[in-house]
């Protein structure tokens, strides 16, 4: 199916890789072809975005980048990004495909399901390969620590709690993004993966985080903070690596920033009282670490429309830190590059203004034209992060990312 999607300029591939912890909508939804699309422009990206589905509201899928922050929060960018996708695109499907609890459902607008279903079966699969990248540059340990040094003194000053701090990696050459998604998800499956190809451009995500979902007016967030090492092959090194996130003070004072950031987040457009932690620090199993989850939901204000809800919660805490505004102006001084679509996210809206958006983390992003491919890490900073550890902890992010380019 994604090498017959390939085909098209335009396509979005959603997959949950068989996660269960909640009742999933899907276990996965492909949509591919355009029949109308948006293009966000700066200073009015989601104000389009709420005009656009309201003119026809139908299912729609895309992106929005970082820097829509820029219009949320009045700020500025300095830099560019490695592989620029634009600041916000959604598009409606010519053909949608949604498979669950074994039915596997083509909804097309001018095709023939059942010889698209054909069409599909017939495509020779497994003979896609991708060139060996090992030439990755990107920033040096001692840039990296001098990084985290300055941060930390701006902690210090009082100008922020938890920075989330991120760094690029970059190659050349020339990969199969089919090849890639697929090896990425066998080595590191995650709830919230996608595939994504908008023109030249391809986001191949592996995210294990939910940004927000809205479910008639009920809101969910699952912001992540707080990771350790699995040892799978090690079953008291694993459980050690467990029992460690599940006590450490450290991390959860990195994870319960977050959830106050959210909870002030939702409480700007929910009933008054509604807005609930409904899990906190809650520590889950993925096949090469533990991440430390909390969830927060709240009922929205039925005056609200569904774009309030990405205003007042965009960009997610989780890739910032606190208080949020200042922390993305400290974000644009000691990053080297631009975010770009990395810290944004990818997901859905339906004809009835639900939608469910991930957090773009674990993504190889990769120009054809350019042959240029990239994947970028990071993690949050505290008063009281050591520089080594949180570089280390940010190999470890990347180390899939990394090795699925490399093997």
């Amino acid at each position: 199916m994604l090498s017959w999607a390939n085909r098209f300029s335009i396509f979005c591939f959603l997959d949950n890789c068989h996660y269960h912890w909640e009742e999933p909508k899907f276990e996965f939804m492909l949509a591919a072809g355009v029949l109308r699309d948006i293009q966000l422009q700066p200073g009015q990206a989601l104000r389009q975005l709420q005009q656009f589905h309201n003119q026809e509201p139908g299912w729609l899928f895309g992106h929005l980048g970082y820097d829509i922050k820029n219009e949320i929060e009045k700020l500025e960018t300095s830099q560019k990004p490695i592989i620029d996708f634009g600041l916000g695109y959604f598009f409606e499907p010519e053909i949608r495909i949604c498979y669950k609890n074994n039915i596997l459902e083509i909804i097309s607008h001018h095709k023939n399901p059942e010889l698209l279903f054909t069409q599909i079966s017939n495509i020779e699969t497994g003979t896609e390969t991708h060139t060996t990248l090992s030439a990755f540059s990107g920033i040096q340990k001692e840039e990296y620590l001098q990084a985290i040094y300055k941060i930390q003194e701006h902690i210090r000053q009082g100008d922020c709690y938890e920075l989330n701090y991120c760094v690029h990696f970059t190659a050349h050459g020339s990969v199969s993004p089919v090849a890639v998604y697929q090896k990425l998800v066998k080595l590191s499956p995650n709830p919230f993966s996608a595939l994504y190809k908008k023109n030249n451009n391809y986001c191949i995500c592996a995210s294990p985080e939910r940004y927000l979902q809205k479910k008639g007016l009920q809101l969910i967030s699952q912001p992540i903070k707080g990771t350790s090492k699995r040892y799978p092959q090690n079953e008291m090194k694993d459980r050690d690596a467990f029992n460690y996130l599940n006590e450490s003070q450290k991390e959860k004072s990195e994870n319960v920033m977050i959830v106050d950031l959210v909870r002030n987040d939702l409480s700007r457009i929910c009933r008054a009282g509604s807005v609930k932690v409904k899990e906190l620090f809650g520590i889950y199993a993925f096949p090469q670490v533990y991440q430390m989850i909390s969830t927060i939901q709240g009922d929205m204000n039925p005056s609200f429309q569904f774009t309030d809800a990405l205003r007042a919660s965009f960009p997610m805490g989780s890739m910032t830190g606190a208080p949020k505004k200042r922390v993305m102006e400290l974000i644009d001084e000691v990053e080297w590059n631009s975010r770009g679509l990395f810290s944004g996210s990818i997901g859905y809206i339906t004809p009835g203004a639900d939608f469910d958006f991930n957090v773009i983390i674990r993504s190889i992003f990769y120009n054809e034209t350019q042959k240029l491919v990239s994947y970028a890490a990071g993690g949050g900073i505290t008063f009281y992060s050591r520089a080594e550890d949180e570089y280390e902890e940010c190999l470890l992010k990347a180390a899939a990312m990394r090795q699925v380019l490399e093997s």
